[in-house]
């Protein structure tokens, strides 16, 4: 048989206990694999290695195609990256896989026969991490969102549901808001479902359908969100089936990936050998399923439902009446290891598929890009909309026209309210001077790209501080920004 040789990072706090405890059961199950250790986390940080990974470990993680992972302690204080943001971002590992299932009645729980799976998009969105001050009022988080990386986790969403013989699988996103952005992740959606025409699909909004997840988890499947969204709803989720100690984590790249407990660190546990390695080891049977073991990652989560079946539980999920002792980290692994080759009775035994999803080149379309216009945003205590835009109409005489200005998202000018609260930053749209305000629908017309760094020192000379930019352009004739209001 093959061997694998992976990655293990043990972590801090709880970590070398539950990876202890899991390594023992991957070695009882006789996994083929490989060991290659790397020390990242709270020594790495205190090292000097902001982002609490040495140059060693990097080496060892890019070379190896999984790395199983433990909980880690960011010190605190400014200066120190999130390393699981570093890994992720760094190595490609574009979907977070957070399957969350309950074990009722030997685990506690409102919602006996959930089983859900979320599939986060899991390197764009708010959490590229662009943040910007730009005004003494006024600071901005960029949401980035891009077609491939849209195409590439919907797509893995829907192989997943296919090859795990998943029957119904949800796109939840704020497209009614934000419509450029999370309508491209809903259309796409759209778009790509229509190649698996066995899958139920549909789309809800993300604030509604968070609350009906709350409420009522069994209506949900899979479910494929942005990143944001899902980091909420995978604990949402975890947190409904009991404990967050039990659910596993993948996170999935083209060439690595990596597989984690979603829980931290627990430092007031570390030692004390009470903490549940559930989430590690459902974490490890992901790793194995990815690995092509399938069979011997069956053969270890079927003992676990065993272990939970028996009532062997430890403290997080010990019920007086349900549970038969209260066992520690080691005697958790142990039973596991006992049952290992058991069916479970009560629980449905586990099966996995070997299928894997499989990611697909980004082709980038021919598209006409055109400049039509650009948002400039100015910094200006003065309150009044009219009087600055007097200011600014007289300032951009003869370049581009002012068309519409808004604060916080709020048009002010033309036709604003005196109610409407302003800060000291302003969004001001500048057009052709060709173009005729009351059009409906708008027609842009085109832009030479010279006249804005005109006007721009138009404005600077006219005292007015021009703070951020946004061209606006025409994709093949369509608009590739947001109306504002009224407009």
């Amino acid at each position: 048989m093959t061997h694998h040789t992976i990655t293990i990072a043990a972590g801090d706090g709880i970590g070398p206990e539950i990876m202890t405890a899991v390594r023992g059961i991957l070695e009882a199950a006789k996994c083929p694999l490989i060991y290659e250790e790397v020390e990242v986390g709270e020594k790495a940080y205190l090292a000097g290695h902001s982002s609490g990974i040495t140059p060693q470990a990097w080496d060892i993680v890019r070379k190896n195609p999984v790395l199983l992972k433990g909980p880690i302690t960011t010190p605190q204080g400014s200066g120190y990256k999130s390393l699981n943001v570093t890994l992720r971002k760094t190595l490609g590992l574009f979907a977070n896989v957070r399957p969350c299932r309950t074990y009722a009645p030997f685990v506690a729980t409102q919602h006996a026969g959930m089983d859900v799976v979320v599939v986060r998009e899991n390197e764009e969105d708010l959490y590229a991490g662009i943040e910007h001050r730009q005004t003494v009022d006024v600071f901005q988080c960029l949401k980035i969102i891009t077609i491939p990386g849209t195409e590439k986790i919907i797509r893995y969403a829907f192989d997943y549901a296919r090859n795990n013989g998943r029957k119904k699988i949800t796109c939840l996103v704020k497209d009614n808001i934000m419509k450029l952005t999370d309508g491209l992740f809903a259309d796409t959606f759209r778009r790509l479902g229509e190649e698996y025409p066995e899958l139920e699909k549909n789309v809800q909004i993300i604030d509604i359908g968070t609350a009906r997840v709350a409420v009522n988890p069994k209506q949900y499947d899979v479910i494929v969100t942005l990143n944001l969204y899902g980091d909420i709803i995978s604990d949402v989720t975890a947190e409904l089936t009991g404990s967050v100690g039990l659910a596993g984590s993948a996170n999935v790249g083209e060439r690595i990936s990596m597989f984690e407990a979603i829980h931290g660190s627990a430092p007031d546990l570390a030692g004390k050998d009470m903490a549940n390695p559930t989430a590690l080891l459902q974490s490890a049977v992901m790793m194995l399923v990815h690995l092509g073991l399938s069979a011997h990652a069956e053969t270890i989560q079927n003992a676990l439902l065993c272990t939970l079946e028996d009532g062997l539980h430890t403290g997080d999920i010990f019920r007086e009446g349900v549970s038969t002792q209260r066992v520690g980290t080691r005697a958790f692994g142990a039973a596991i290891i006992e049952r290992l080759g058991r069916a479970p009775q009560t629980l449905p035994i586990v099966k996995f598929s070997s299928a894997t999803a499989k990611t697909q080149p980004y082709v980038r379309p021919s598209v006409k890009r055109e400049l039509c216009g650009v948002d400039l945003f100015i910094c200006e205590e003065n309150s009044d909309p009219e009087l600055l835009a007097s200011k600014l109409n007289a300032a951009s005489a003869g370049t581009l026209k002012l068309k519409l200005m808004t604060n916080r998202g709020v048009k002010v000018w033309p036709d604003g309210f005196p109610e409407t609260f302003c800060t000291d930053h302003w969004r001001c749209r500048f057009v052709h001077t060709e173009m005729t305000p009351s059009a409906q629908p708008p027609v842009y017309p085109i832009l030479d790209g010279a006249v804005i760094p005109r006007l721009m020192k138009q404005l600077h000379d006219a005292g007015i501080d021009v703070v951020k930019t946004e061209n606006l352009y025409l994709f093949d004739g369509q608009r590739g920004f947001s109306l504002g209001q009224g407009e």
